[in-house]
């Protein structure tokens, strides 16, 4: 059987053929997978919330919607990047909840400029900011998701939003410079 795109298939999948979308699963799981690993490496104390486990909430979040209406491949990755987002900040606000304490989220904004741990009320932080440069600018926050939660390149960037990669590269440096200062405050 040979594979077909993702773009072919989420295509498919708009014209109502109804195994497509699960097709498009079984060919993301591996990129998918890398991103969620990745992500887990990151981490620090719980288990709970494995690669494995991070994935399958993503695939929730995104079967959610009856009629998927995603444009191609890197439209898909880049609403997946939000789903990660969105199942990490509840992690992580789960995990606050319990005030068990010892529990890390490591996250890489820009491997030069903003490594570091980061605790699971910075991963917060972070949401909150990002909460907020979304009603400021919401392109600006879109580029951050894609490239933190979505671990796209520029090009991917620039694709998934329709927009040059010479925008995305400004966005990133402002966006990323914005978040390291705010969270160097805390």
């Amino acid at each position: 059987m040979t594979v077909k795109p993702i773009t072919v298939l989420l295509n498919a999948a708009k014209d109502g053929d109804s195994s497509a979308m699960d097709q498009v699963y079984s060919a993301a799981y591996q990129e998918l997978k890398k991103l969620a690993l990745a992500h887990r490496r990151r981490w620090r104390g719980n288990s709970t919330l494995n690669a494995t486990a991070l994935i399958g909430e993503v695939f929730i979040k995104l079967a959610g919607d009856k009629e998927p209406d995603f444009a191609n491949r890197t439209h898909f990755f880049a609403t997946a990047s939000r789903a990660m987002r969105q199942v990490l900040v509840n992690y992580a606000q789960q995990q606050r909840a319990t005030k068990r304490g010892g529990d890390a989220v490591r996250i890489t904004l820009d491997e030069e400029k903003l490594a570091g741990d980061s605790t699971v009320e910075e991963l917060l932080d972070l949401h909150e900011l990002l909460t907020r440069m979304e009603a400021e600018n919401p392109r600006r926050c879109q580029i951050v998701e894609c490239r933190i939660f979505g671990g796209m390149t520029v090009e991917e960037v620039a694709e998934a939003l329709s927009i040059s990669p010479a925008t995305v590269k400004r966005e990133w440096q402002v966006a990323s410079a914005r978040i390291f200062m705010e969270l160097e405050k805390k």
